[in-house]
């Protein structure tokens, strides 16, 4: 996935490490469209759409890849190497402005307001993000499903206009994102060419919505 994030950063821009973006801003901004999924307004009835969330959930693993690749200096296998070391600790707490946050005693929705606030101190923490995962009946596993597909489809709109505002974004009466969803549920995720299969049958369906413009 790091490989994948930083192919498709590139993608966007070649020197994309040097641009320093604010991966923690957009980590913020995804987790509290998060929070609004989830609902937390006690004054009115609201209902959690986890499918939502879990998209959510996601986009927020693309900025935190982006993140600890940005602070390697793209070097790929180091980051990769400390996000495993810091998976293996198995932290069962969270230190954050001189408190300690007990994950299994911590709700989902206090959970996703923990997540906000390390990343305006422009910290990530990857237990937490585990925990959430697994709040939300997601495995690792589930994670690359969702990641992959979505990095092929990005690449797929910035290979097909999406930059220069030419790209259709609705097919056939459907978002491509809902097309996405269904073209993940027939390729063969164990394969070892998953990112070329997923974006062929995506190609092909797309193809179909330009012959009929």
């Amino acid at each position: 996935m790091l490989e994948m994030q930083d192919s498709m950063n590139r993608k966007i821009n070649p020197d994309w490490v040097s641009a320093n973006n604010n991966w923690y801003r957009a980590i913020q901004v995804e987790g509290v469209e998060a929070i609004e999924h989830h609902g937390w307004k006690w004054w009115k009835k609201q209902d959690c759409d986890m499918a939502q969330l879990r998209m959510e959930l996601v986009d927020i693993w693309h900025f935190i890849l982006s993140a600890m690749i940005q602070s390697k200096h793209s070097n790929i296998a180091l980051a990769r190497k400390e996000m495993l070391a810091e998976l293996s600790l198995c932290q069962k707490s969270v230190q954050f402005d001189n408190q300690y946050y007990v994950l299994a005693q911590m709700k989902l929705l206090e959970k996703l307001d923990l997540l906000v606030g390390l990343a305006v101190a422009r910290r990530t923490n990857l237990a937490l993000f585990e925990s959430l995962l697994l709040d939300c009946k997601m495995s690792w596993m589930e994670l690359f499903k969702q990641y992959t597909g979505k990095n092929v489809l990005n690449v797929f709109r910035q290979d097909h206009g999406y930059k220069a505002g030419s790209y259709i974004k609705i097919w056939d009466g459907r978002e491509d994102n809902e097309h996405l969803v269904e073209v993940l549920d027939i390729v063969d995720l164990s394969s070892g060419n998953i990112r070329d299969e997923l974006y062929r049958t995506l190609k092909v369906r797309y193809s179909l919505v330009l012959e009929g413009q």
